[in-house]
């Protein structure tokens, strides 16, 4: 082998490295969002199992959001402090579309959502899937126009 072809094989290496290095990057972000996401599901999903247990120990026909609060019982000293409870992303919707009139798309909630509670960021699809639990729950209505989705607090007329 000559070193002109050597240098040209090297060469050839060097370039299928650098290109299987950026990709490999591409793929860790790509898969770093989705564990994002997936965490983040877990969490609604960790909050609906809440309800539903909430629900089960009220032992009522009424739905979990009209269940009276009661008292919190820590569940350990470590656990008991003073901090409010932690609002449920359902019930943030339900309280950001209460302040407006019209219709909101998903979009706009997750948007307002995130500048009024930097600590939350959940994905769009979460926003989405959270949105439609509480439609199906009757809390709120959901209206489509063509490709457009766009939802309102249930028994506020919408024009």
């Amino acid at each position: 082998m000559t070193s002109r072809s050597a240098a040209s094989l090297r060469a050839r290496y060097v370039e299928q490295a650098v290109s299987d290095l950026a990709d490999n990057r591409r793929r860790q972000r790509e898969l770093a969002e989705k564990l994002k996401m997936l965490k983040q599901e877990e969490a609604l999903l960790t909050d609906i199992l809440t309800l539903a247990e909430r629900h089960e120990e009220a032992g009522s026909s009424r739905l979990p959001e009209q269940a009276r609060p009661r008292p919190a019982t820590p569940r350990s000293e470590a656990a008991a402090t003073d901090e409010p409870r932690r609002l449920l992303l359902g019930e943030l919707l339900i309280e950001l579309l209460g302040a407006h009139d019209g219709p909101r798309s998903a979009k706009e909630l997750r948007d307002e959502l995130m500048r009024r509670h930097p600590d939350r960021s959940p994905t769009p699809q979460v926003v989405r899937n959270t949105l439609e639990s509480l439609v199906a729950k009757g809390r709120i209505l959901r209206r489509k126009q063509e490709r457009s989705v766009s939802y309102t607090l249930a028994g506020r007329a919408t024009g």
